[in-house]
């Protein structure tokens, strides 16, 4: 059997030395962002989507070992010495592999064969298995004994057969297969539950759905679930496509047992105790396993998506430091106004009435006027929610009456604002500002910089996910905290002006050691070197190398401070300025001679060429940020509302979400549009995310709009031609999961009908069925 090494470096493509020094290094406490970034010497230059699989499958395996032991100390505590049993245990790859296996030794409640083993009915179940030729009524007289609780013929068949039953159900290599054949012929099938027709209005594309379990994708399989859980729908799982769909299971049974219909006395007795096996046990077993293994992949894609969302919206674009008004829009309530500087300080709030039913819209426009001039303005962030467009109308009124002002307005997704407004965090960071001004001042932050902003949200809250409710919600939370602080330590930090929360998901610190960097910074002023977080409680030598690099000083004493550069690689820097004889601060952006350097040069036994190159590119761009360049959607005047909008128009506007099947795009409307995966190029598209990202501005025609439903298709192929009327349109169909089996599907159910050989025998189920009806 593979080493637990040599099976990660198998998994990861790479190789075991590589793999073992990851390994230590995350043991010893280090941070995938800080090896990927800081030991690609140690690693081999493995990179930071290597160590996340790499740490996910370790925690598996070693829970595996775990589990393993578990199951090794039970055998020998009960005596069992089985060779083969002990070597099938020590090579298993999986969970559920070493459960099969240990399935039949398990301790358990006393079972209907557990009694009547005790009957003694063992040797009887044995003899009809063994000899079919033995007449079974006949045969089990012998066992019946009153004392035992065998009251008669009918009681000892039966033991015999509950004995038989578990043993069949038993077996891990059966067992396997046939749980593998279930997967690949199943279908799932879900029903409405009478009377429900309306309550379920919104699952009725299920109401009366069949589709093989192994093609269902993620979102398709939550809806499903959730249907289930509300009590709309039942599903179902039937093993395969035809008039005997159990048929091929049943023989297999049969065969691994020595089974035949051959018209021998105890032929049907046993026939029928497979069928018993089968559907009484196994096959209940195994449909509750399969749709927990259909709901655990469910889960898993639908973690992943939200994941590379929520990775997309953090690593937008910033607006940058320039001075900006937060706008809240609402329309009885007024618009809440925030201007922060260009550091995201609190300068001034208040509220404007400009819409129904006050109507105030002069009066408005002189008061953002004012702040604006005031305050030096650059930037307006308004938030696309209730009265957003009819805000925007506001800041576009504002920019045509003053052009001297230069301003800039964009709409920004306020998801989450409201969480942020009412939380403990605002309460402490703005404690002078009601909760509803908050929310305009986490809007203006989060156009200034949506990473530093985002971050003090609880990421589900965000809303770049789906059926986020549905999924593992501590799954979810351990992914998502992964993405958060991926992406804080992909850009850097800035240690003067981040938050705790900011601070919070740097390498090597955590909430405390936040706070106390942030209580420090008010108490001694900006912090002049890397150095002085040693000063900080509780961050000692190992915590400072872990957060070092990350962290930023951008007017330092130190100019190495504001880069990338870890500082215990300053000692590199000192030697290319020595054979370059220039100060650091004349060499930093100095390209034409980086350009000339050879990183073999400066590499020694701590710090090899991948770092020293490493080096020099920052040396090149200190501080640089992997974001892309700024830009926001232009929406159009006049398309305001979903009735504003006609098949053909082509719009520009926001990507929001990423699904498997589309994405999800806010033309201005107040009601996101779906692009389905058929629409995002002229060439087939296996995952939407290699055409469109979360945050990306496109432009989309307009192809369909169902007013009703509130549902609107588009196309980034702008010469799509628009559905005539009555078509069935993009609109439905992209929204509406198919309640049939696909073209692929089918043709997979088509090809699971029982091989000639099985005829006979699946004869003898069927004629035992019906003996029984």
């Amino acid at each position: 059997m593979l080493s637990l090494i040599d099976l990660l470096a198998q998994e990861l493509a790479a190789q075991p030395h590589q793999v073992e020094a990851a390994v230590a290094l995350l043991d010893a406490g280090a941070t995938v962002p800080f090896i990927a970034r800081y030991r690609k010497e140690v690693t081999g230059g493995l990179d930071d989507t290597q160590l996340r699989l790499l740490e996910q499958r370790l925690a598996y395996l070693r829970d595996l070992e775990e589990r393993r032991a578990v199951i090794v100390a039970s055998l020998t505590e009960q005596g069992v010495t089985d060779a083969a049993l002990h070597s099938a245990i020590a090579t298993a790859t999986t969970k559920q592999r070493l459960e099969d296996l240990y399935l039949p030794y398990k301790p358990k409640r006393r079972t209907k064969a557990q009694l009547a083993r005790a009957a003694g009915l063992a040797p009887l179940a044995e003899q009809l298995l063994a000899n079919p030729d033995l007449v079974p009524t006949v045969h089990a007289a012998q066992f019946v004994d009153a004392n035992q609780g065998v009251a008669d013929v009918a009681a000892a068949l039966e033991g015999a057969r509950q004995i038989l039953m578990e043993q069949f159900t038993e077996d891990a290599e059966l067992t396997g297969r046939l749980r593998d054949q279930l997967w690949e012929r199943g279908i799932l099938t879900a029903q409405v539950v009478a009377g429900k027709e309306q309550e379920g209005a919104k699952f009725a594309d299920y109401f009366a759905y069949r589709e093989l379990i192994r093609t269902i994708p993620s979102h398709r399989a939550l809806a499903l679930f959730r249907g289930r859980n509300q009590g709309v729908l039942t599903l179902d799982l039937l093993p395969d496509e035809g008039e005997l769909p159990d048929a091929s299971y049943q023989h297999q049974i049969a065969q691994h047992f020595g089974i035949h219909a051959r018209g021998r006395a105890a032929d049907d007795w046993l026939i029928e105790t497979v069928r018993k096996a089968w559907r009484v046990k196994l096959f209940t077993r195994l449909e509750l396993e399969l749709k927990g293994r259909l709901l655990e992949a469910a889960d898993a894609e639908a973690i992943r998506v939200f994941a590379l969302n929520l990775k997309d919206l953090l690593l937008a674009a910033p607006a940058g430091r320039l001075a900006t008004m937060g706008l809240d829009p609402g329309l009885r309530t007024g618009v809440k106004v925030a201007v922060v500087d260009n550091t995201g300080r609190v300068v001034v709030t208040g509220t404007i009435y400009p819409h129904v039913p006050k109507n105030q819209w002069d009066a408005s426009l002189k008061t953002l006027a004012t702040l604006v001039q005031l305050h030096g303005v650059q930037l307006v962030s308004i938030g696309n929610g209730t009265g957003g467009r009819e805000t925007e109308r506001l800041v576009r009124d504002l920019i045509r009456q003053h052009p001297e002002f230069g301003l800039r307005a964009l709409l920004v997704s306020e998801a989450g604002a409201s969480v942020y407004s009412a939380s403990e965090y605002a309460a402490h960071e703005l404690p002078e500002l009601d909760v509803s001004l908050r929310g305009a001042v986490s809007i203006a932050r989060r156009l200034q910089d949506p990473l530093a902003e985002l971050v003090k949200i609880d990421p589900k809250a965000i809303g770049v996910g789906q059926y986020q409710h549905d999924v593992n919600q501590a799954g979810l939370a351990r992914s998502l905290e992964l993405v958060v602080e991926d992406c804080v330590n992909a850009v850097g930090v800035e240690l003067n002006t981040a938050s705790v929360p900011l601070l919070a998901r740097v390498s090597g610190l955590n909430n405390t050691l936040a706070e106390n960097i942030v209580r420090l910074r008010e108490e001694r002023g900006a912090f002049k070197t890397r150095r002085q977080l040693l000063d900080v409680p509780r961050l000692g030598a190992k915590t400072f190398e872990q957060c070092a690099g990350f962290l930023r000083i951008p007017d330092g004493d130190e100019p190495l401070d504001a880069s990338a550069v870890h500082p215990e690689a300053y000692p590199v820097v000192r030697r290319i300025l020595a054979r370059v004889n220039k100060d650091i601060r004349a060499l930093i952006g100095d390209r034409a001679t980086l350009r000339q350097l050879n990183p073999r040069e400066f590499a020694d036994p701590q710090f090899g060429e991948p770092t020293v190159r490493d080096i020099l590119a920052e040396l090149e761009k200190p501080g640089r940020d992997p974001r892309p360049e700024f830009k926001a959607a232009a929406l159009q005047e006049g398309v305001e509302s979903i009735g504003d909008l006609t098949p053909g128009m082509i719009l520009e506007g926001t990507v929001t979400n990423v699904a498997n099947f589309g994405a999800f795009v806010d033309i201005g409307v107040h009601q996101d549009g779906l692009v389905h995966v058929s629409m995002l190029a002229d060439h087939f598209v296996k995952d939407p995310r290699e055409v469109v990202k979360s945050g990306q501005v496109v432009r989309v025609k307009v192809l369909e709009i169902d007013l009703e439903r509130r549902r609107i298709a588009l196309s980034l192929r702008l010469d799509e031609p628009v559905p005539t009327a009555g078509a069935a349109g993009s609109t439905r169909g992209a929204a509406r999961s198919t309640g049939s089996v696909t073209r692929s599907a089918a043709a997979a159910v088509k090809s699971t009908a029982p091989p000639a050989g099985e005829n006979t025998l699946a004869a003898a189920f069927a004629n035992a069925k019906n003996k029984r009806s």
